[in-house]
């Protein structure tokens, strides 16, 4: 069983940071591709960054370029998102999300796994 867990939420200051991990566990055997979601009060869930398992290629939607960067630690399994200059629209929770292959996707549907998910509160 696969398993993921994320860290490093909080409360934060508009134009502030916050560095999100995930750890991937469990029955890991295989490359992964992994990314980040996030879902708002009364919004859909959206896809924010994904990495293949190479690290190769990343993907970003439009409103976190240029602030936001996703990466992989040294061991593969852990997954970064650095989020800079943070806004009170970036205020969601923030979910991990991997998918056996070592391509990305920024389909929901495309991930089986998925983490519990950690807040994060943008300040104005």
């Amino acid at each position: 069983q696969v398993q993921l867990a994320e860290s490093g939420g909080g409360l934060v200051q508009a134009g502030g940071s916050l560095r999100l991990s995930c750890a991937l566990s469990g029955r890991t055997f295989g490359s992964y591709g992994m990314g980040w979601f996030r879902q708002a009060p009364g919004r859909e869930r959206e896809f924010v960054a994904a990495i293949s398992w190479s690290s190769t290629s990343t993907t970003y939607v439009d409103s976190v370029k240029g602030r936001f960067t996703v990466s992989r630690g040294n061991a593969k399994e852990t997954v970064y998102l650095q989020m800079n200059s943070l806004k009170p629209e970036d205020t969601a929770v923030y979910y991990c999300v991997a998918r056996l292959g070592g391509v990305s996707s920024t389909g929901a549907s495309s991930y089986p796994y998925w983490g519990q998910g950690t807040q994060v509160t943008v300040s104005s």
